[in-house]
């Protein structure tokens, strides 16, 4: 493998990461738009596993949309 290639393969990956954390930060604004109640409250504060989980789930399900995404 040449250093272009290697180059290009780094930029890319920083490009898709930024993208999908940029992804992240927009899915957690719009959960906590649309609950009707504080999610960094119930996190923080309270420690509601629940809510944690819910959470996670979401994150974990926009991963694997980004990552078909990416993969073609």
């Amino acid at each position: 493998m040449n250093a272009m290639a290697i180059v290009q393969s780094a930029v890319m990956s920083l490009v898709f990461s930024g993208i999908g954390l940029v992804m992240f930060l927009i899915a957690f604004k719009a959960i906590q738009w649309l609950a009707p109640f504080s999610i960094r409250k119930e996190l923080e504060e309270d420690q509601n596993t629940a809510v944690g989980i819910l959470m996670g789930a979401v994150m974990l399900g926009l991963a694997i949309i980004i990552a078909a995404a990416i993969h073609g």
